[in-house]
């Protein structure tokens, strides 16, 4: 597995071209961009700690530099990668198992709030937006040799908690929640196994608490929620021991 994108082959992008024009095929081509590069990130092609080359990129992509510099912003706002003065883009390090425990912390804390708060203020398209997420959730794979088999099991994990969040009613919960990306660094680590119907079924009780306006039963199913999938991933670590 390359260390570094000047180690990784040609990956073209179809209908990339470097002089592409303006909106919507550059909206379109950014996108695409975006989502190539959070790929290899997430499937280690660059890994952890690696230095990330523009140059090397719009080579492997088939694209000029302006998109890719896009598509590292984006990913730095999300935690995938960081900024250093004079050495450019690195991938960001992998969560160590304190570092997911104190995630997990700040989920307990903020994450819990949010659920009962939302019991009270959640509105009918809301609470359609997460009867929809939990439905196309349902018997998708969570685990796999690369991003494009789990991605869209993780994106949809994501927005149900970041719908959830949303639907508190509180902007800065919400925006503290989204901030934290939970989901890419945790799937970053690896993907696992089992996840897939446990996670289901408890967004399902999460949103049935949430439909009986139950401040301290959404709260509690958040927290089990919660409680559970630290579990889950702490096995990792047992396993690794």
């Amino acid at each position: 597995m390359p260390s570094n994108m000047d180690a990784v082959g040609e990956v073209p992008l179809t209908g990339a071209s470097p002089s592409a024009p303006a909106s919507p095929r550059r909206e379109v081509l950014a996108d695409s961009v975006y989502e190539a590069v959070k790929a290899m990130v997430m499937d280690h092609v660059i890994q952890p700690g690696a230095r990330v080359g523009i140059e090397a990129l719009s080579r492997s992509l088939g694209v000029s530099a302006t998109p890719v510099r896009e598509a590292l912003a984006r990913l730095e706002a999300d935690g995938l990668v960081v900024k250093r003065s004079l050495s450019g883009y690195r991938a960001t390090e992998l969560l160590t198992r304190q570092g997911v425990e104190e995630l997990f912390e700040m989920r307990l804390l903020l994450e819990t709030r949010a659920a009962a708060l939302a019991a009270e203020h959640i509105g009918d398209a809301e609470l359609d937006r997460m009867e929809s997420l939990v439905e196309e959730m349902q018997g998708l794979p969570d685990n796999g040799h690369s991003y494009a088999v789990y991605g869209q099991f993780a994106v949809l994990d994501q927005q149900f908690h970041d719908a959830l969040a949303a639907a508190s009613g509180r902007t800065m919960l919400a925006a503290a929640v989204e901030r934290l990306h939970t989901h890419l660094h945790l799937f970053r680590l690896s993907a696992v196994t089992g996840g897939s119907p446990a996670t289901a079924m408890e967004h399902s009780r999460i949103l049935r608490a949430v439909l009986r306006r139950s401040p301290e039963r959404a709260s509690q199913a958040m927290r089990d929620h919660l409680e559970l999938s630290l579990r889950r991933q702490l096995s990792r670590y047992n396993d690794d021991a």
